[in-house]
């Protein structure tokens, strides 16, 4: 209950380094409460008002190992230096994910993303070798159609004055993981008002909020006086829509299996959900489909958001630095020419400064902005005593602005990543898939799917953004996105040079 958090709270204060709590919890607070009863752009606001206010406090108290923030009736502890971070991350110990990632449960259960414990990595040792890079390389047949359909849609608009990318990339991040996640076609960018399209994303739109509202937390509070009913809709349409697919590929894998003479030419491609479908564990036991379920529905939500958010970031940043763009091309002339052919393994090789590109759009944008951790036994971190229970906060968007590592750190140098300027750097100092036995099982996956299209639109089209970084104001969500959308103008290239 409320007070028995407090009660909590304040029996461990003197356990736990802190500042200035009691500005820290009435700013917070009220921002919070500014969220239940505005309209959606000044809750937009609000939120990006409190990612920044947080942002600003690791700022202040830069030269402090961490600080105490107090989130509603809660505290957190907050890291973003490289060292506090890495004695919570490289630690098995500490891999439960925190409270606020129950809100999840209902629609994702407890696969990779949200189990602990045995669970977790039992999970985890079944399900890596899917993600090997063999068997990514399959998936980037669906990754260039998806970037040729994004081409065409972005071909209409061209020339045509700004225009919003955000959600032109989103939807083509949704069809590429749905494709390759379950072997299913959702034409999301032929038809982004689909059933299910629209509850995947109300679904992550409802569960940001009440992550916001400690007093929506009990789900009898929220069922009854929140967005509880309209939670529950848009659950069962995404269990329904992904169960239907499980049976239907299950059907069609004990089809193909039975019947030797069956047209090869025929067959499906392979998707996440057929190694999901035979995978077995040491002892032989395969997942039920409540576990695949679990599996997909978790692609599914870390698959396209954070995806979609990386690319539109970096389409930000090569707009508003034509000299780092124009680089970029050069090295696609260099490996295709003038040539329309689609990426292949090898091409993906040669895109080194692209990849660049990639994650220093990653450094300066994290996809997730802030992640949370549970200390699962009593700790010390940089001398001060953490007892187990203590909710931590790792601030990706501040350690990422660690200026020993990254000098000048809010400019834009894709150089930082060549490999002669990594060496001696923090292995915690960058960790935009998080790091430790934890870190992002698909993060091989995102890169390459960031590399094909990005590679596309930059083979067919010069980038010119319409907005100044500081007029993008980042909202912390569960996904680091601009409060506005991404604005640019694009120009036909006449050749690929």
């Amino acid at each position: 209950s409320f007070s028995c958090l407090l009660h909590l709270s304040t029996k461990r204060r003197h356990l736990v380094f802190g500042h200035k709590n009691y500005s820290i919890i009435m700013l917070s607070f009220n921002i919070l409460l500014n969220t239940t009863s505005q309209t959606n752009t000044k809750v937009e606001n609000s939120l990006s008002d409190f990612f920044c206010q947080v942002v600003g406090y690791t700022k202040e108290f830069w030269n402090s190992p961490l600080f105490k923030l107090w989130i509603g009736p809660v505290p957190f502890l907050i890291l973003y230096h490289a060292e506090t971070i890495e004695t919570v991350l490289s630690n098995p110990v500490h891999m439960d994910k925190a409270y606020a990632y129950k809100f999840l449960h209902p629609w994702l259960g407890t696969g990779l993303l949200t189990s602990t414990g045995d669970k977790w990595r039992h999970r985890r040792k079944m399900l890596t070798p899917t993600f090997h890079f063999s068997i990514l390389t399959e998936f980037l047949e669906v990754m260039n159609e998806q970037a040729e359909v994004l081409i065409e849609k972005l071909e209409k608009q061209a020339g045509k004055g700004p225009l919003n990318c955000f959600n032109h990339i989103t939807l083509c991040a949704l069809d590429i993981i749905c494709e390759t996640a379950m072997g299913k076609k959702i034409y999301a960018q032929s038809n982004h008002d689909s059933e299910y399209v629209r509850s995947v994303y109300r679904m992550s739109d409802i569960i940001t909020r009440r992550q916001r509202m400690p007093w929506y937390w009990p789900d009898f509070v929220y069922n009854y006086f929140g967005e509880g009913r309209e939670h529950n809709r848009s659950l069962k349409i995404l269990h329904s829509f992904t169960e239907s697919v499980i049976n239907e590929r299950a059907e069609y894998i004990t089809y193909v299996e039975s019947d030797s003479e069956s047209d090869q030419g025929m067959r499906k491609r392979r998707a996440f959900l057929d190694m999901l479908l035979k995978t077995a564990d040491e002892d032989g036991k395969k997942l039920t489909h409540k576990d695949i379920q679990e599996e997909v529905d978790t692609f599914m939500f870390e698959g396209h958001d954070t995806t979609a958010a990386a690319m539109n970031w970096a389409i930000h940043l090569l707009g508003s630095h034509p000299e780092v763009q124009k680089k970029a091309q050069q090295e696609l002339f260099e490996v295709f020419g003038e040539s329309e052919r689609p990426i292949n393994t090898e091409d993906l090789k040669k895109l080194r400064y692209l990849e660049c590109v990639i994650k220093e759009s990653l450094r300066l944008f994290p996809s997730v902005p802030f992640f949370a951790r549970t200390i699962c036994e009593d700790t010390q971190i940089s001398g001060y005593k953490i007892p187990k229970g203590a909710n931590v906060i790792v601030i990706t968007y501040a350690l990422h602005r660690d200026p020993r590592f990254f000098p000048d750190p809010e400019e834009f140098r894709p150089e930082r990543f060549l490999p002669e300027n990594c060496v001696g750097r923090h292995p915690y100092a960058f960790i935009p898939f998080s790091a430790g036995l934890r870190n992002c099982i698909g993060q091989r996956f995102a890169i390459m799917e960031e590399k094909v299209v990005l590679a596309f639109i930059l083979r067919y089209f010069n980038i010119v953004a319409c907005q100044k970084r500081e007029e993008l104001r980042p909202l912390g969500e569960l996904v680091l996105r601009p409060e506005q959308g991404i604005w640019i103008t694009l120009e036909r290239r006449n050749c690929f040079l």
